[in-house]
């Protein structure tokens, strides 16, 4: 199987703006939400997602930040060298507010299980949500579901779903590739 476009930089864009309008519809003037950004790639979504919300919304105080979960996963012992850790930017605190975890795919659900528990040292929020720019819908692990969808995708085991993002790999596109492919 060949490659196959799922997004191109339109649609990206298109899905992109559909994501704030779906936030603003929930959240307002999203004055008492916080937006995260879970490391790595999840934060690519969130820069993107923040610069179009202060476009469209007029002001720019929209609390926003990363947030690392490599030692919160449940899988830190299984690799051969010791995973790396990203940065965490959190300076507010999250006691009471409205919380949306931003990652790029949702898959199995392991990284957002590690988000939630990496959240809780920041504060009780008062409501959690998640948002993702793919949906792999048909390989969850755990029992999570996204509150805000880019797009779905059925895969099967041995496809690979990847977000290109312009600023770290030249292009906005959304790419399905099978196993062999890379």
């Amino acid at each position: 199987m060949n490659p196959v476009t799922i997004l191109n930089s339109t649609e990206f864009e298109l899905t992109i703006n559909r994501l704030c309008y779906q936030l603003i519809e929930d959240h307002d003037d999203l004055s008492n939400a916080a937006l995260i950004g879970l490391q790595p790639r999840g934060i690519y979504l969130l820069a993107r997602i923040e610069k179009v919300l202060k476009k469209i919304l007029g002001h720019d105080d929209i609390l926003t930040g990363h947030l690392d979960i490599t030692f919160h996963r449940d899988d830190i012992r299984r690799h051969d060298v010791p995973p790396s850790p990203s940065s965490t930017d959190l300076d507010f605190d999250l006691e009471g507010k409205n919380v949306v975890l931003v990652d790029d795919v949702l898959f199995t659900g392991r990284t957002t299980r590690a988000g939630l528990e990496a959240l809780l040292h920041f504060g009780r929020p008062d409501k959690v949500q998640l948002m993702c720019m793919i949906d792999r819908r048909f390989s969850r692990h755990l029992p999570i579901q996204p509150d805000y969808i880019g797009r779905w995708v059925d895969t099967i085991a041995s496809e690979r779903v990847e977000v290109r993002w312009k600023e770290i790999d030249g292009q906005d596109k959304v790419i399905l590739y099978s196993d062999k492919e890379k």
